[in-house]
């Protein structure tokens, strides 16, 4: 069974396979020039499928990125706020 998306493209992995086997069958130059335009424009078909599927993991992980960074300068700014109450108390 395949993973479809939501519009009925394959998944990322299943779309590259097929890509893949599109490529082999233009290639061999057994296909008639209607069967060679079908296949090439479901290639273009998945090809941008797939770009949009890596741009929106991309900026997923552009997310979590930035929310981690985020979490690291509280977290820092946490430790700095209590190394120097520390200091304080030390001092006083």
């Amino acid at each position: 069974m395949t993973n479809k998306t939501p519009n009925n493209l394959p998944s990322l992995e299943e779309s590259l396979t097929e890509i893949s086997q599109l490529i082999d069958k233009m290639e061999h130059g057994e296909l008639t020039l209607e069967q060679s335009l079908h296949h090439f424009e479901r290639g273009i078909t998945l090809i941008k499928h797939c770009q949009k599927v890596l741009e929106k993991a991309e900026q997923k992980v552009q997310i979590l990125i930035q929310n981690n960074n985020q979490d690291e300068l509280a977290a820092y700014g946490e430790k700095n706020n209590d190394e120097d109450a520390g200091a304080n108390d030390h001092h006083q």
